[in-house]
């Protein structure tokens, strides 16, 4: 497999899943400005709308959209429960969707886009506190999402990670989101993929500077 990826964007939740289930892939690194694949290759013609994450299975199929992604690989090594089945899958579908709608989409795609007018951005601070409040209150006596670490995790703990970059989001306002947090920076896989992650990202920075 090949995972196209951009440091510390929504394609490090594929990074922490591959790595939560002993699993591995060839990871790209994206050009976010530049549309370039560090291979040399114009991004746009692996995908059309220059996102990542994009993921070269081993037949050669390109498949997109993070939670598709997600569940690829969770299906994959079924061993690891990533992805569960029977009637858990339902709830599984229905927190990639919240991660990717209500929590990536809503809130933090205005905040860090630096191009969002300031009336995206007082829109998406608006619907973050319900958000995140209903958020906190499904934490309230869980560990994870569900009843183990799932895929779902993978992601909600990637778009949290953005909290700190957006200036204006403090999440000690819902401190079992904070805690469900620190609790999920303990998983090596986690620790694993954030150390890269962020030692690419600081890297990109420097070369932009």
């Amino acid at each position: 497999m090949d995972l196209y990826f951009a440091p510390l964007a929504c394609s490090m939740a594929t990074r922490i899943s591959l790595y939560e289930a002993g699993g591995d892939a060839n990871f790209i690194q994206v050009d976010g400005k530049a549309k370039r694949a560090a291979d040399g290759t114009d991004f746009y013609l692996i995908n059309p709308l220059g996102q990542v994450p994009v993921l070269r299975t081993d037949e050669g199929d390109l498949l997109t959209e993070n939670p598709a992604i997600l569940l690829y690989v969770g299906d994959r090594y079924p061993e690891s429960g990533l992805a569960p089945t029977g009637q858990a899958r339902y709830w599984l579908q229905q927190w990639l969707n919240f991660v990717a709608t209500e929590m990536h989409k809503v809130i933090f795609a205005p905040l860090l886009d630096k191009s969002s007018p300031d009336g995206a951005k007082a829109y998406a601070q608006e619907k973050a506190g319900r958000r995140l409040t209903l958020l906190d209150e499904h934490l309230v006596e869980r560990e994870f999402l569900l009843d183990g670490f799932t895929i779902a995790d993978a992601y909600l703990f990637t778009t949290l990670n953005w909290a700190r970059l957006t200036g204006v989001l403090d999440l000690t306002r819902w401190p079992h989101i904070e805690a469900y947090v620190y609790r999920l920076l303990e998983r090596p896989s986690i620790d694993r993929a954030l150390d890269e992650e962020m030692a690419l990202f600081q890297a990109e920075r420097a070369r932009a500077a």
